[in-house]
C-alpha cells in the first residue's frame, strides 16, 4: 500500500509542479527576475517535466503490483491498434505545431492555438476535439495491460486532462473571449463527438474573424 501511495503523491507532485511552472503568472515572474533563463524558458521547463515524470514511472516499474486486467486474443488486437492510431495522430497533429518552438529550440512561434499572443487557428483534428494530444494520450494510456500501479496512473492523469482543460480553456477565453466561447459549444474538449464538429467552411470562418 505504501508503494501505491507514493506513487499518487508523485504523480500529484508533479501535475502541480506542471500546472504551476506552465501558469502565465509564473512565467511572467522569471521574466521579471531572470531575463537570461526566460529566453530559454520552454526549454527548460520540457527538461525539467521529462526528468521529473521518471520519479512515478520508476516506482511504476519497480512496484507495478497485481494485474487488474490484461488485454488478449482479438482485444489485444483492438488495443494495439487504437493504440498505433493514437501514435500516429500524434505524428500527423504535429505537422500543426511549431515543433521546434514547442519543444523550446526556438522561440516566438506563432502557428497554433495555445500559447499566449499566437493567432486563433485550428488544425484539422481541432475540428473534433478541443484538445487532440490530450485525447491521444488517454487513448494510449488505457488500452495498455493494466497493473494497479498503472491503473492509479491512468486515472489520476485523466482526472489531471480534464482539470488542466478546465485552466487551459479559461487562458483561452481570456485570450479570445467570445470567439473561442462558440468554439466550445461546437467541439468537444477531450473525447470526439460525431454530432459534435465543425466543418471546414466554419473553422475557416472562426479563425478569419481575426482579420475582420
Amino acid at each position: 500500500m505504501t508503494h501505491y501511495l507514493i506513487l499518487a503523491g508523485s504523480w500529484l507532485l508533479f501535475y502541480a509542479i506542471h500546472s504551476l511552472t506552465a501558469s502565465n503568472r509564473f512565467k511572467r515572474r522569471v521574466a521579471d527576475c531572470c531575463p537570461a533563463i526566460s529566453a530559454r524558458y520552454r526549454l527548460l521547463y520540457n527538461a525539467f517535466s521529462s526528468i521529473t515524470i521518471l520519479v512515478p514511472l520508476a516506482i511504476i516499474l519497480l512496484h507495478p503490483g497485481p494485474m487488474l486486467w490484461q488485454w488478449e486474443g482479438i482485444s489485444w488486437w483492438i488495443m494495439n491498434l487504437l493504440a498505433l492510431l493514437a501514435v500516429a495522430g500524434f505524428l500527423v497533429s504535429s505537422r500543426h505545431y511549431d515543433m521546434a518552438a514547442f519543444l523550446g529550440l526556438r522561440r516566438n512561434h506563432h502557428s497554433h492555438i495555445g500559447e499566449a499572443g499566437e493567432p486563433f487557428t485550428l488544425s484539422p483534428f481541432h475540428r473534433y476535439v478541443r484538445h487532440p494530444w490530450y485525447f491521444f494520450g488517454l487513448v494510449l494510456i488505457w488500452t495498455r495491460d493494466m497493473p494497479l500501479s498503472w491503473g492509479i496512473t491512468c486515472v489520476l492523469a485523466t482526472l489531471y486532462f480534464i482539470v488542466g482543460t478546465k485552466w487551459e480553456e479559461d487562458k483561452l477565453i481570456n485570450e479570445y473571449g467570445e470567439r473561442y466561447r462558440r468554439y466550445q459549444q461546437k467541439v468537444p474538449a477531450l473525447v470526439p463527438l460525431p454530432w459534435k464538429y465543425l466543418s471546414a467552411d466554419e473553422a475557416q470562418q472562426l479563425t478569419s474573424e481575426q482579420q475582420a
